[in-house]
């Protein structure tokens, strides 16, 4: 049932039988309909998710009343409002299920125990956290250094299956131009 999860850990740090089955004891599979939010602006972010299957993404919604999506996120990454998470404040994004998803939720008490319990954890989640800074850092520098052309085809080339599996207006707001420029950009009218 966690499979992944593990597979995932694993590929980064080793665990002992002892350290899966302390791990297996703390951790809750759930189904997420699409659409359906798991966290909302205002409320404080008590779980981190590991997502098994599906896609979701992390958005806010601007002073003009438009959804800009920040973070998408896929099989084998986690996803969460990580200064809420850490600082039990309220958070100021979305996070919300694009596709059915499937993901396994740690909730903020099991995580602090089980990070004493299994010390190769502090590590494992050291590196998921530099990877997901070192892509939010990849994405800003291209918002900034690409056109917005430039910033669809470098995307699509770098997940040409992945252009497929969200809905125009939210790979849009995530590259940061209008669903109608996503259009002409696919049409090749740009």
């Amino acid at each position: 049932m966690y499979k992944s999860l593990f597979d995932h850990i694993q590929k980064f740090v080793p665990l002992e039988p002892s350290d899966i089955n302390i791990l297996e004891s703390c951790l809750e599979l759930s189904k997420i309909k699409r659409k359906d939010h798991v966290l909302q602006e205002g409320q404080v972010c008590n779980t981190m998710y590991f997502i098994v299957k599906g896609c979701m993404r992390q958005y806010i919604i601007n002073s003009k009343g438009t959804e800009q999506t920040l973070q998408f996120g896929i099989e084998n990454w986690w996803i969460t409002d990580y200064l809420s998470f850490l600082n039990h404040i309220p958070s100021h994004f979305y996070i919300q299920a694009v596709e059915n998803t499937e993901v396994i939720a740690i909730d903020k008490p099991l995580m602090d125990s089980i990070l004493v319990q299994i010390p190769a954890l502090e590590k494992y989640f050291k590196i998921v956290a530099q990877k997901a800074f070192g892509a939010a850092q990849m994405r800003i520098k291209f918002l900034f250094t690409m056109s917005a052309e430039e910033r669809y085809h470098h995307f699509n080339n770098l997940n040409p299956n992945f252009t497929q599996r969200v809905p125009q207006y939210m790979l849009a707001s995530y590259l940061d131009f209008s669903a109608e420029f996503m259009s002409k950009i696919r049409a090749g009218k740009v």
